[in-house]
């Protein structure tokens, strides 16, 4: 683990893509597919995130860009007063079921990561699990987390990073699909220089981590497969890309995860980096 001391620079952002109509075509894209099916099996991170956290039972936690509530859930686990926003209703309403199943007091709020729907300093700590990375203008989100959280709270992140396995596969659906210009790769928030710059003059302190998920599937074609009828980016994808497109990009895609693939047996082990990030607020 890497303990990094907040920088006090003041850098200068300005976004040549349309990051509004860039939204938009986001949240249609997550709503694709059923992210879901994914995100349940993402459920060990969110429980690492919460250690990280070093959440406290009775604490007023929000997670944000939740999907269906894998990290929600995980807060909620430790007797937190747990808040899920998301803009994609249909997710909300798949963590409402998983609440309700496993008996747990979670609130899901329809919202923008940008322009979350709390007053200052509402909550104790802010966690996002692979979520808040996707927004379109990423100092805002950081902004908009680190408002709503009270001094000497914490902002917890799990976000891929670019080098690893999936972090890797969005580089290959950029060169595939070619996103707007000025747009900043989501795999950015998986370093530490980024994230440092997004919370510079809001931390104090962070405390950095990279960890790995392992996907494990039936085979590769299982898991493209699945993350063709699932996971909104490559669902969209799939169904943008001429028959032959498609061809070669199932080919490239199949490369990549034998690249990545520990398995011997036929089965797909994919490790894949991501980084898990603590940031205390001054």
């Amino acid at each position: 683990m890497t303990t990094v001391s907040a920088k006090h620079n003041s850098p200068a952002l300005a976004p040549v893509a349309d990051l509004a109509a860039i939204k938009t075509r986001q949240q249609a894209t997550w709503a694709a597919g059923d992210y879901a099916v994914i995100g349940t099996t993402l459920t060990i991170v969110g429980e690492s995130l919460c250690e990280a956290v070093d959440l406290r039972a009775g604490q007023n936690v929000l997670d944000v860009a939740c999907g269906n509530g894998a990290a929600s859930l995980a807060a909620a686990r430790r007797y937190c007063k747990v808040t899920g926003v998301d803009y994609v209703r249909s997710l909300l309403d798949r963590g409402e079921e998983r609440a309700q199943a496993e008996r747990l007091d979670v609130v899901f709020v329809e919202g923008d990561a940008e322009a979350l729907p709390f007053i200052d300093g509402q909550f104790d700590a802010a966690i996002s699990q692979f979520g808040i990375m996707f927004t379109p203008d990423h100092a805002r989100a950081a902004g908009e987390m680190a408002r709503v959280v009270r001094r000497g709270g914490k902002i917890g992140l799990a976000s891929w990073t670019p080098d690893g396995f999936i972090g890797q596969v969005f580089a290959l659906v950029g060169r595939t699909s070619p996103p707007p210009a000025g747009l900043k790769p989501p795999p950015l928030w998986g370093t530490v220089p980024h994230c440092e710059e997004l919370f510079d003059g809001a931390a104090r302190s962070m405390q950095a981590e990279h960890r790995e998920f392992v996907f494990r599937y039936q085979s590769p074609a299982h898991f493209i497969d699945v993350f063709r009828r699932y996971y909104g980016p490559i669902h969209k994808l799939y169904a943008a890309l001429s028959e032959e497109k498609a061809a070669t990009f199932t080919a490239e895609l199949t490369d990549l995860i034998g690249r990545f693939n520990r398995a011997d047996d036929g089965t797909a082990v994919i490790p894949s980096k991501y980084l898990q990030l603590v940031v205390t607020l001054a």
